[in-house]
């Protein structure tokens, strides 16, 4: 039998790696400005970032789709 493709990208990432490569990518200031929450924009953390995130489900789902898009664009700028 053979194994299956993992088709979801987000597969083993933690939501703390999702948030610090979020962050490295394109700072805390750009980061809120794509994603308008507190903890992104006022006094930011990361462990306030996953406080937060933990309990919003709409805000956890912004920032997956925003490191989902973040990874095909390196992906592309790779090639």
């Amino acid at each position: 039998m053979s194994e299956q493709k993992i088709k979801d990208p987000l597969h083993g990432i933690t939501l703390e790696a999702m948030v610090k490569s979020l962050v490295a990518c394109y700072g805390w200031p750009v980061l809120g400005s794509r994603i308008d929450i507190r903890c992104f924009n006022s006094d930011p953390s990361v462990a306030s970032s996953l406080k937060f995130l933990r309990k919003t489900p709409w805000a956890r789902k912004q920032v997956e789709k925003l490191y989902i898009t973040m990874k095909r664009e390196e992906a592309r700028s790779a090639k």
